[in-house]
């Protein structure tokens, strides 16, 4: 009887081999040619992009750091609570060191600038970051009070805690938007990408969200870099608060940063489906229906439903107040 390992090598014989050099020579010169074009020198022999995975380890700990006894290890007591906060944070701001060294590193050789001041940058961002996990974890408990008096389903803050795919969202977005602001963009987006790969909800680290933010559901939740949002607000399910468009500059190029996305006011309600599109207001206390579509400013206390948009002719809309 032949073994089943013999068959593949006559197999992988009869087939002339997978042609590995030539595939490894051709993706070389693949590489090559990307660097050229972008002036790529090839003095990077090391990592000079951060890690992925590192800033999801990083990421994890962090909420064990914020929530020990929650999001901590199972075997954690809260006699020695302190003592493995402390540990895990230390471990894990040396490692977000690693990492916020590679991204300033790598600005600099991208802009042609001295690469003298990397460290000293990176420490000074990672200390400040560090000073303002205390009030992170007060915001997030905003969160999770809100989480939990806005679902009738919650039974507990734990369980919106532990289960809320919303919360989770959230917890990334406020870790990444404390870097986004302290200057290091691209470790900020890895860390909020991670939570949207394992929630379905985006939030872009640059966009201002206050306290008490909610999203229930939360799957296909879309917010935009420049998005602001006050306090107490919620969302449902598949909201999207994007742009209309993208304004170009004379070569043709999209603009970055500019003001492209809506600012919902303290305690407005989104309900599944809506869009908002453009930099509008939606006014203090105004709740959007589900489905809804909208490109304009509403005033406070206003309330949006599909019905009310097709009263006037070319869907302008009456709005109800």
């Amino acid at each position: 009887m032949r073994h089943a390992a013999a068959d593949s090598s006559l197999a992988y014989e009869q087939v002339g081999g997978w042609g590995v050099k030539e595939i490894v020579a051709q993706l070389h010169t693949a590489r090559d040619h990307w660097r050229a074009a972008r002036q790529r020198s090839r003095e990077f022999a090391v990592r000079e992009f951060p890690s992925r995975e590192a800033l999801k380890e990083i990421a994890e700990s962090l909420c064990g750091v914020l929530f020990p006894m929650r999001l901590g290890p199972p075997d954690l007591h809260q006699e020695g609570e302190d003592f493995y906060v402390g540990h895990t944070l230390d471990k894990s701001l040396n490692a977000l060191f690693q990492q916020v060294q590679l991204e300033l590193g790598y600005n600099r050789r991208l802009h042609c600038k001295e690469k003298e001041g990397v460290e000293a940058d990176a420490a000074a961002i990672v200390k400040n970051f560090a000073r303002r996990l205390p009030a992170l974890r007060n915001l997030l408990d905003a969160d999770v009070e809100a989480a939990y008096l806005g679902d009738p389903a919650a039974r507990s803050v734990d369980e919106v805690l532990l289960c809320y795919p919303g919360i989770l969202a959230v917890i990334y977005y406020r870790l990444a938007h404390a870097l986004f602001v302290q200057g290091v963009p691209l470790v900020a987006r890895i860390i909020s990408e991670i939570a949207h790969s394992s929630t379905g909800i985006d939030i872009h680290p640059g966009a201002q969200i206050g306290p008490g933010f909610f999203i229930d559901h939360g799957t296909g939740v879309v917010i935009g870099e420049t998005t602001i949002i006050g306090q107490r607000v919620r969302l449902y399910q598949a909201v999207t608060l994007g742009a209309k468009r993208f304004t170009q500059d004379e070569g043709g190029a999209l603009e970055k940063g500019a003001p492209r996305h809506p600012i919902l006011e303290d305690e407005v309600v989104v309900y599944a489906g809506a869009t908002i599109l453009g930099r509008i207001t939606i006014g203090r206390g105004s709740s959007i229906g589900g489905n809804v579509w909208l490109t304009r400013s509403i005033p406070p206390g206003s309330h949006v439903s599909q019905a009310s948009l097709q009263h006037e002719p070319g869907g302008a809309g009456k709005i109800s107040q």
